[in-house]
């Protein structure tokens, strides 16, 4: 079932009340976007189960912080991005903190093969970012926000949101290119 955003905001608003019934399809709506938005940042398909269930203990908790007269996904969205983020910085002020592992493994000799090499550039060159620049180019290149989502997400308007975007994109090229030439040239 897919609900229209306004039926998700008057469930929303019901669940506010007590209404269990209501988060009962809030939490059937929800589930698979949560999932997928924590399962595309995490790519550990353990964590990210774990990471969902604390992103709807949360959404418990603050239920009576949402707005009736916003949109449900985006309220829904920052609470998974900071569950998200709480979880990493537990996870580097512990000294565990490792790259996520590649769903493929290389095949044949053990040697990794150009997409794992090319992934491992790209998230080398999306860490040398702003984090600014790094979240427009994730909301927008990877989560298919609109720019003027991602400007409402920062607070500015969707035309700076595609600059910060545009920018980000252009230093990251930049990074890539010069990274190619370093290799070209050793």
């Amino acid at each position: 079932m897919v609900l229209a955003p306004d039926d998700l905001r008057v469930l929303m608003i019901r669940y506010q009340g007590g209404d269990l019934e209501a988060f009962d399809c809030l939490h059937a709506e929800l589930l698979p976007r949560v999932r997928g938005w924590l399962g595309a940042m995490t790519r550990d398909a353990s964590l990210t189960d774990d990471l969902v269930q604390e992103t709807f203990l949360q959404l418990h908790r603050a239920r009576r912080t949402y707005d009736g007269s916003s949109p449900v996904v985006p309220w829904v969205r920052g609470v998974a991005r900071h569950v998200y983020l709480m979880d990493l910085r537990s996870r580097v002020r512990r000294g565990r903190h490792e790259a996520p592992p590649f769903e493929d493994e290389p095949a044949g000799d053990g040697a990794p093969d150009a997409a794992v090499i090319a992934r491992d550039r790209v998230d080398k060159g999306l860490s040398m970012l702003t984090p600014g620049s790094r979240l427009a180019i994730w909301l927008h290149h990877v989560q298919g926000w609109s720019f003027d989502e991602v400007g409402r997400r920062f607070g500015i308007r969707g035309s700076a949101a595609k600059l910060r975007a545009a920018r980000g994109m252009s230093a990251l090229r930049k990074r890539l290119s010069d990274k190619e030439k370093g290799d070209d040239g050793e």
